[in-house]
């Protein structure tokens, strides 16, 4: 497994993963409108990794690099438990000049236990259009 920097071959790919990766995750919301161009809209202007096996896409993170924020990390759900999510995340981390943030859906137990086996605390909380999240901070 590897982590590399996006190319624009990997979008129709990744386009697919993030719709993939949202259903199988987001179950508390209604996913109905979802389109595989979100992720043009939800990566736009941020530095993407891209977790690849053998040629196969196996998941990606999407970070605001000036303001050290991880805007998303999302692995196939075929490839879950496999620590592609471990590897994008150690990857982001060492890239950050300073304490790290992210938001993590409250709903998304999982991806909270996740974050905080790797060291991110939760700093405080608050509420988005898909519901309350956790603020949480990666010290350096």
């Amino acid at each position: 497994m590897k982590i590399r920097p996006f190319t624009e071959a990997d979008r129709p790919f990744l386009r697919t993963l993030f719709l993939a990766s949202r259903k199988a995750n987001w179950r508390w919301l209604e996913s109905s409108g979802w389109k595989l161009e979100d992720f043009d809209r939800v990566t736009l202007g941020e530095r993407i990794l891209v977790a690849e096996d053998n040629g196969h896409r196996a998941g990606f993170a999407a970070v605001l690099p000036n303001d050290n924020f991880l805007h998303s990390l999302f692995v196939d759900p075929n490839w879950q438990g496999n620590g592609v999510g471990s590897l994008l995340l150690k990857a982001v981390q060492q890239g950050f000049t300073s304490s790290g943030a992210l938001k993590c859906m409250k709903a998304n137990t999982a991806a909270v236990a996740f974050y905080q086996q790797h060291g991110w605390t939760i700093i405080s909380d608050g509420e988005s259009e898909h519901g309350e999240y956790w603020l949480m901070h990666f010290v350096l």
